[in-house]
């Protein structure tokens, strides 16, 4: 393969990865291609810094950290559609209602939100807006949003290469496993832009995802035996919530 065509290549993956999980308009191919998970990160950086930019306009507008930093998951959640929130309280109510694997699959497919769902999307929002706010004050939002952005994408290239689809249908069964080099990619394209990003305060970051990662993986296995669509988006949720936290013990 020419150097033309491996740039082709990863701009084609590109365009797919921010098709795939943003609603900015990006032509994308007939389906979701598993090759495109290495870029997953790249696109969790981009909503990051474009999370950040909104926030340091409403500062220069004189707005407080508090409203600012609203204004920031409020960038995040029209640039994604709102899709791993969906993903968040669907995977709440799912694996915190059901008694059976079915009857979870049943309750995650429901459009309807919860009790379980509720409370994890409160919970986790205001888990990332106090973060957010702290490292706002600190002046640090640029860093952060742009390191958890992609740390917290990597999970789901992690969920949906480690784990068999739960469901047999849906996004993540259409998208597929990435190869393995796809996934490697990934988490080194993640390593790099948080580091650039944030310096030594990586480290905790990344811990703190991957424990909630872990903890995910763990529960969907035992109670679905695997992963969804939606448990993809509850460990870009949680992993995101995690990272912002331990930026803002470490950067703030």
């Amino acid at each position: 393969m020419t150097n033309r065509d491996t740039a082709a290549s990863a701009l084609a993956d590109l365009a797919a990865a921010f098709s795939l999980l943003t609603r900015l308009p990006v032509t994308m191919r007939a389906a979701p291609s598993p090759r495109a998970a290495w870029a997953w990160p790249v696109v969790g950086a981009a909503i990051g810094a474009l999370a950040a930019m909104s926030t340091s306009a409403a500062l220069a507008l004189g707005l407080s950290a508090g409203p600012a930093a609203a204004l920031a998951l409020v960038t995040t959640a029209l640039l994604t559609g709102g899709l791993h929130e969906d993903g968040l309280a669907d995977t709440a109510d799912g694996l915190m209602g059901g008694q059976t694997k079915e009857r979870r699959l049943e309750i995650m497919k429901d459009s309807r939100i919860g009790s379980y769902g509720t409370l994890a999307l409160l919970l986790v929002t205001l888990i990332r807006w106090s973060a957010l706010a702290t490292l706002i004050t600190a002046g640090q939002h640029w860093a952060a949003l742009i390191a958890a952005g992609a740390i917290s994408r990597a999970p789901m290239v992690v969920l949906i290469a480690g784990l068999p689809n739960a469901r047999g249908t849906g996004l993540s069964h259409i998208t597929g496993s990435p190869p393995r080099y796809a996934v490697l990619t990934a988490l080194a394209v993640t390593v790099i832009i948080a580091l650039l990003a944030t310096g030594s305060a990586i480290l905790s970051m990344v811990l703190a995802a991957a424990a909630t990662t872990a903890f995910l993986a763990r529960a969907a296995r035992n109670r679905i035996g695997g992963q969804t669509g939606d448990i993809l988006g509850a460990s870009q949720q949680l992993a995101e919530a995690a990272a912002l936290a331990f930026a803002a013990a470490h950067l703030a």
